[in-house]
């Protein structure tokens, strides 16, 4: 590790080296919603000419609200904007003190009233920055009642597929974060662990499409980061939401705090019990002989999930400037379903060769702790800053599966003596580990040094105990070496990053390089076998700025990412839900390292903000799903790396304010791939033309409710072996306010014409296979949520003060 120490310790030097300039005026503050307190994020802040109004110069505020503005002595006219506020103004002299604090600047929504009609504002869902985009979920009418992947389904960029995989611009590999943290839950993809958290649960997503060395470098397709609501308010508030939704649907749960300004108390609960639908239908066509040529398939099945989360803590202000955090999560989940699945083999005519019923019913429950600790020390005024966290989460899963397939005939007749009785159990548990910490440098000439370290340390234990009774048997289940096993992994990650931004007139620009080392084991329990891949990566990031004018800004940036396979394409283990098509893990699998390119323009007018990106990227060793055909006619499917893909895409957004009561966002997003896997077999490459289209409308109709519609269409996805067809959906929703504004009562139906359905098509040398699969998505939700207690000040008075805090400190 010497070298990468040395690296990151010159490149310290280096950079400090640059700042050692001449001092000059400083203008610093930070944005802050009027409302509801939270930071104002790329809100525009000018220095204007009091005489003429012209603009001396202007920047756009920080992640937390926080601005620093150079500035030469004089008389200036201070202006903060944001699109749906009205601007706060105030006249400023600069030259007394080498830093001018304007403190915090609280601006409020741009609400207009129209003949003294009562209108519902519009609140935004879509905040953008340099590089990332907030969605603010807990405006989302569509989502109430919903589970964080039903949620995650109706935003732009974001495509799910069959598996429960998640895709950001057509590129999957996603790291999921909550809270600023990987996940530890447990769940065969990600669609299950997202299924855990209900979308009342949720305060807003952040799609991180292209991250800086700051983050992790992990997730080639970016990172989604999901922040869960924590009140922070002043006195005792809180908020309960109870819901129903068609086929056995009930969300529950409570969200409070108590604050003293000192001691800020929170804690929150949250129930879900859901029943939900899945059905499938399949037709393979195989080329080999000895074999029925044809299998045709279709399933139906249902799940009931039980979850419980909850989460508590407790911050504490020592001082002014130093805060200690706590917090202890659970989240319990009970699941019971069936499944149905008919397995026809046929013949070249499409006649009955025989036919395969095979009953399945699973229980499972699992539950999962986490608990954190962190310390924020606000070295000075200025943002000169220290953060420090740890913490842990276990978890642990107890599954049993129990199947009875039954045999019938070309003449459609049971033959008792074909029956088969399976019983599977897989136990699952992991402990993950994380601490970090974050340091943060300003400098008197506007530029900003980051730099931290992090340490992730996980291990996961997976294992499968499967018992077969037959005939032979007199269907007595016995223990099955061939399909039992179990499988150790564990992963641990050193990293280190450096950070450096600046503005130079109009040009921003902001460098970093982090540097991650990983020391990977595995052990498969059958053989003793073991797997060990230790490896050291550098991944740089850059990123420019430029100001063309008033709200109107170019940017470009590159930075390098890294996938690394997790326990599930890594572990060996066959699952049998199915026998004619089994998949299993791959433990030799390789990390895939991706290069990642956008260039962007932004413009924002009075009612319209234009954000548009070219894209593109490339990657190497890419982790793909591979299937294979047995002489038994059973497919197997796996993961193998692939030589290389390549992404480029143009998306545009384009948020329009249509009138006082009217607002839309439209993204669209058209990309080219090509998958090139010859290295697996002769002729795995393949590419398309694909194409996304999202829309998100609302609409407040005076004296009566706000109404939300969203809909969106996915064009074809391509894989080594065929593709993914398109699918598109539409959902909507309308709420009202009602007890004098404590309270709303929202109705919302997704998926409204019911066509959000998976159709994939798979092509290899010896077969061709079609499959469907419809996941119940048609829902509709009658929600209602009650907001109670009020918010003083530390000194007991009301909130509404002037929009400018003096010389208050941030």
């Amino acid at each position: 590790m010497k070298p990468i120490l040395s690296y990151f310790y010159l490149s310290f030097l280096f950079l400090f080296a640059m700042n050692a300039a001449g001092q000059t005026f400083t203008v610093k503050g930070k944005v802050t919603d009027r409302e509801s307190g939270d930071p104002m994020e790329f809100a525009n802040i000018a220095l204007l000419n009091p005489n003429d109004s012209s603009m001396v110069t202007g920047i756009m505020s920080e992640l937390d609200g926080t601005f620093t503005i150079d500035s030469e002595m004089g008389e200036f006219l201070l202006r903060i904007g944001f699109m749906g506020y009205e601007s706060a103004f105030k006249s400023i002299s600069v030259g007394d003190k080498s830093v001018l604090n304007v403190g915090n600047i609280r601006i409020r929504t741009d609400a207009t009233n129209l003949q003294e009609v009562i209108v519902e504002g519009v609140t935004s869902m879509f905040e953008s920055d340099i590089d990332k985009r907030t969605y603010n979920v807990e405006n989302s009418i569509v989502a109430e009642g919903a589970t964080a992947t039903e949620l995650l389904e109706t935003l732009p960029s974001i495509q799910i597929d069959d598996e429960g995989g998640i895709s950001m611009r057509g590129s999957g590999n996603i790291l999921i974060y909550i809270n600023g943290r990987p996940s530890n839950l447990s769940g065969d993809d990600a669609e299950s662990i997202l299924a855990q958290f209900p979308a009342n649960s949720i305060k807003s997503v952040e799609l991180i499409t292209n991250p800086s060395s700051r983050y992790d470098a992990a997730g080639v397709g970016g990172i989604i980061n999901i922040v869960l609501k924590k009140n922070e308010k002043t006195g005792l508030n809180g908020q309960a939401n109870v819901s129903v939704g068609t086929r056995d649907k009930y969300q529950a749960g409570v969200n409070m705090n108590y604050g003293t300004g000192i001691v800020n108390i929170y804690g929150s609960y949250n129930y879900q019990n859901r029943r939900l639908f899945r059905e499938g239908e399949g037709l393979r066509q195989s080329f080999l002989p000895s074999t029925s040529p044809f299998l045709d398939q279709d399933n139906y099945g249902e799940r009931v999930d039980v979850n419980h989360l909850v989460r508590t803590g407790i911050d504490v202000n020592f001082t002014e400037n130093k805060t200690l955090g706590f917090y202890v999560q659970g989240n319990f989940r009970d699941r019971t379903a069936f499944n149905q699945l008919n397995q026809r083999n046929e013949n070249s005519l499409r006649q009955l060769d025989s036919l395969f019923v095979r009953n399945t019913d699973d229980s499972r429950q699992s539950y999962n702790i986490e608990t954190g600790l962190n310390y924020t020390w606000e070295i000075d005024t200025l943002g000169h800053r220290l953060f420090t966290s740890v913490s842990y989460s276990y978890d642990d899963r107890i599954q049993e599966e129990i199947y009875d397939q039954q045999f019938f005939d070309q003449f459609n007749q049971e033959v008792p003596t074909n029956r088969l009785l399976q019983i599977n159990e897989r136990p699952q548990s992991s402990n993950f580990y994380v601490l970090q910490l974050d340091y943060e440098k300003p400098f008197s000439n506007g530029g900003k040094l980051e730099s931290g370290l992090k340490g992730t340390f996980g291990e996961w234990d997976r294992g499968q105990d499967f018992f077969q009774g037959d005939a032979s048997t007199e269907f007595i289940p016995e223990r099955n070496d061939f399909f039992s096993d179990g499988f150790n992994f564990k992963e641990d990650v050193y990293a280190a990053y450096l950070n450096y931004r600046n503005r130079i007139g109009k040009l921003g620009y902001q460098g970093g390089l982090r540097g991650e080392y990983t020391e990977t084991r595995s052990i498969q329990e059958r053989n003793q076998n073991v797997v060990t891949n230790n490896y050291f990566n550098l991944f740089p990031s850059l990123y420019f700025s430029y100001d063309l004018g008033e709200e109107e800004e170019f940017t470009a940036n590159f930075s390098r990412r890294i996938s690394r396979p997790n326990i599930w394409a890594l572990a060996p283990i066959f699952r049998v839900s199915d026998l004619f098509n089994l998949s299993v893990g791959n433990p030799f699998l390789q990390p895939e390292l991706t290069n990642s390119y956008e260039v962007g323009y932004m413009k924002g007018w009075e009612k319209y903000l234009l954000n548009a990106t070219v894209y593109h990227r490339f990657s190497t060793d890419i982790l793909t799903r591979v299937i294979r055909l047995d002489d038994d006619n059973v497919a197997i499917q796996t993961r193998e790396n692939a030589n290389s893909r390549s992404s480029t895409g143009f998306e545009m957004v384009n948020q329009i304010q249509v009138t006082q009561w009217f607002d839309a966002t439209l993204t669209g997003n058209i990309f080219y791939s090509e998958i090139i896997g010859d290295n697996i077999e002769a002729g795995f490459n393949n590419s398309n033309l694909s194409w996304t289209v999202a829309l998100l409308g609302n609409m407040a109709i005076p004296n009566f409710a706000t109404v939300q519609i969203q809909g969106n269409y996915r064009g074809p996805i391509v894989l080594p072996q065929g593709e993914i067809e398109p699918m598109w959906g539409i959902n909507a929703g309308i709420r009202k306010n009602i007890m004098n504004n404590r309270a709303t009562v929202s109705l919302n139906v997704s998926d409204i014409f019911n066509t959000r359905i998976f159709r994939i098509k798979t092509e290899d040398r010896n077969f061709v296979q079609n499959n469907m699969f419809n996941r119940e998505t048609r829902i509709g939700t009658l929600s209602f949520t009650y907001r109670f207690g009020g918010f003083k000040d530390r000194n007991g008075r009301n909130r509404d003060r002037d929009d400018f805090d003096e010389d208050m400190d941030f």
